[in-house]
């Protein structure tokens, strides 16, 4: 999935703990570039446009496999459980047709049932992040009668990427004090993991036979997408070698040089019983409910020439920022330059030509110009 992603050639094998220490690699999420409406052809920066479609980076982490206990020490637990952490969602990898255990070991197809990961996954999560609160517990309630408890508790959980908002929207949802026992706890975290870390299910291997059915019976919570990695890494290295011409998330493509009888046939296969069928691999469509879904992004466009919609080199539409839905122009200053964002004195919606304040909320696709004094 990772390389299917990214094309970088991380090693790939079905045995236990392939993955040790996390791949990083670079993917992209899907968005329209405003290029086309407008009539204007882009010169991208931080990103790439292809045919008008706007691909904007993300960062990606593959981190070693989970197994059961991974709370408790077991495997790699507690690396894999700290390297999950520094991420702002998480992509699970399920084996949806049912041929990987819960240890990580090929069984027979449909001989496990992938609900038992989707929940041993969350379960080892939650308790492992009760196990760090609950090491200093002693101290916050010592120090609870005089500092509030949603800091107390911030301060133990900072370091896991888990903010002080995080903490009070738990907190108000399931509460908990000096006085909580081990249910209370776990109800709270349980609830403060789905909003800091939240969950998206890559349904993966649903071309294999027998998937289909697992995947319409198995009840999810999350959201989900069903996909196949393995399809999507020879499409797109097929199109890395000038065979195909595929742009990850479409739903066909189109052989564009010879290749032996062989090639020709897998790829006529993952046409016929990935494309047709579920109107493409998933991988690309798991990355954007990821971005856009889960964690509330929207892509906006900061121009310094709200007119020619260029920077100061002349570049047009040159950076694609993903942003938190809801932010507003003062934060795009901010994410900009820390300098402009100081210095904002006000932005110019260049779609119409309208200044905005401050406290203007963006919309996804808008292209902002800043003023900022010197």
């Amino acid at each position: 999935m990772f390389s299917a992603m990214t094309l970088i050639d991380a090693e790939i094998s079905n045995r236990i703990f392939t993955t040790i220490r996390p791949n990083v690699g670079v993917a992209y999420a899907r968005a329209e570039c405003p290029c086309k409406k407008l009539g204007v052809k882009c010169s991208p920066k931080n990103s790439k446009c292809v045919d008008g479609t706007r691909l904007v980076p993300i960062k990606l982490i593959d981190v070693a496999g989970l197994v059961p206990d991974a709370h408790k020490g077991r495997g790699l637990g507690n690396q894999f459980l700290s390297d999950i952490m520094e991420a702002s969602a998480i992509i699970h990898v399920v084996d949806i047709s049912g041929s990987t255990d819960s240890d990580g070991n090929p069984v027979p197809r449909g001989s496990h049932d992938p609900a038992e990961d989707i929940a041993f996954f969350k379960k080892e999560i939650d308790y492992w992040i009760v196990g760090i609160l609950r090491k200093n517990w002693e101290t916050i309630i010592r120090k609870s009668p005089h500092e509030k408890f949603e800091d107390l508790v911030h301060r133990q959980l900072s370091g896991l990427g888990i903010s002080r908002e995080n903490i009070v929207q738990a907190m108000n949802k399931s509460p908990i004090s000096a006085s909580s026992g081990e249910n209370e706890l776990l109800a709270f975290i349980e609830i403060l993991r789905k909003t800091s870390k939240p969950i998206i299910i890559a349904a993966n291997k649903i071309d294999v036979p027998g998937a289909d059915d697992i995947y319409r019976r198995l009840k999810m919570d999350e959201k989900n997408v069903a996909c196949s990695a393995e399809a999507e890494l020879a499409l797109r290295r097929a199109s890395q070698h000038g065979l195909v011409i595929y742009l990850p998330g479409s739903s066909d493509f189109e052989i564009t040089n010879e290749m032996d009888e062989k090639h020709k046939n897998a790829l006529n296969f993952i046409k016929d019983n990935v494309l047709k069928k579920y109107g493409s691999t998933g991988v690309q469509q798991l990355l954007d409910s990821a971005v856009f879904d889960l964690l509330g992004m929207i892509v906006v466009y900061p121009v310094e020439d709200e007119h020619k919609l260029t920077d100061k080199s002349g570049n047009i539409l040159p950076d694609a920022h993903l942003i938190k839905k809801g932010s507003t122009a003062l934060d795009l200053a901010f994410r900009v330059h820390e300098d402009i964002g100081k210095k904002f004195i006000a932005a110019v919606d260049a779609r119409t030509g309208k200044h905005v304040s401050a406290s203007y909320e963006l919309k996804n696709g808008d292209i902002i110009s800043i003023r900022a004094g010197k």
